[in-house]
């Protein structure tokens, strides 16, 4: 398996804007916390490396998005379980070149990655519109006042992301809840990283 310098080297290949670098780091650190959450530590870094992976084609390719990502990922030597769970999480997503991707998110782990990708960067938003700029004095009630804000974060679908609270079969409450309580718990490391 790929390690997580090698997965960040090749990640920093396709990928130099600082924003992309530090959603990449959030997702990351998100996965590896939900592993731990849901009762797979054995998998937690193998968890992260996927959140970390995730969106390594977006940069150069937007119009490609989930569609470019095996050619990148094969040849910096990644298995196709983490293909296979990179481009899950744009499952029944169309992308701007016409193509609907149809690789189902079928393991917990792609499930959640799919749930929480979308929903880091709404609280992200949300966090940076607080004085602290941070979510580690967020709550659930905030958040939840922004996610219903149609206007705010509108890049951030609200429909994906209850798509993803679905397939996990979960309400969205606890979606929202857990993902701001990662994103809080792993704030501090992603920061260190950056």
């Amino acid at each position: 398996m790929i390690t997580r310098d090698e997965a960040f080297t090749l990640l920093k290949e396709y990928n130099k804007d600082p924003f992309h670098l530090q959603h990449a780091l959030t997702v990351e650190a998100v996965m590896k916390w939900y592993a731990n959450e849901l009762g797979y530590e054995e998998e937690a870094e193998h968890w992260g490396i996927v959140g970390l992976l995730h969106d390594i084609d977006f940069e150069l390719y937007p119009e490609e998005h989930c569609i470019k990502a095996p050619e990148l990922l094969r040849k910096g030597g990644v298995s196709e379980d983490i293909i296979h769970s990179v481009c899950s999480h744009g499952y029944g997503i169309t992308v701007p070149c016409g193509v609907t991707i149809d690789v189902e998110p079928v393991h917990e782990m792609e499930k959640v990655l799919f749930a929480a990708d979308e929903l880091t960067g709404l609280i992200w938003a949300a966090a940076l519109m607080r004085p602290s700029k941070s979510t580690k004095d967020m709550e659930l009630k905030s958040l939840k006042k922004k996610y219903k804000s149609k206007g705010f974060a509108a890049g951030c679908s609200r429909e994906v992301i209850e798509r993803g609270a679905e397939q996990l079969g979960w309400e969205l409450d606890k979606l929202l809840e857990m993902t701001l309580r990662a994103m809080a718990a792993t704030e501090d490391v992603i920061n260190e990283e950056l």
